[in-house]
């Protein structure tokens, strides 16, 4: 990780937030595998896409991780709710057989 403070330059700079764009699309790839995954193994054994003790999980954990990391947890929040119905969606298309 770079030290923001030796950063001295816009180009420098823009090159470090799009190498980090970059790195978090490669992690969005591997989270929506994971919900492919789950999607398979729901449909297994017979759970829906939806659990909302689930998603209320997932959303409190990403509001203490951003409280953590020093973020605005209302911003991450509203993000992970995004990211969470995205992602039951994708498990809906699975469980009713549309592969995408």
């Amino acid at each position: 990780m770079t030290q923001t403070d030796q950063i001295n330059d816009m180009a420098t700079l823009r090159a470090h937030i799009d190498a980090l764009d970059k790195k978090l699309i490669g992690l969005l790839a591997e989270r929506h595998a994971l919900i492919d995954r789950a999607a398979q193994i729901k449909s297994n054994i017979g759970w829906p896409a939806r659990i909302d003790t689930r998603v209320e999980q997932v959303v409190a954990n990403a509001r203490r991780h951003a409280a953590t990391a020093g973020l605005d947890a209302d911003l991450i929040e509203d993000i992970w709710r995004q990211l969470i119905e995205a992602a039951i969606a994708q498990e809906d298309r699975h469980l009713n057989g549309d592969r995408e």
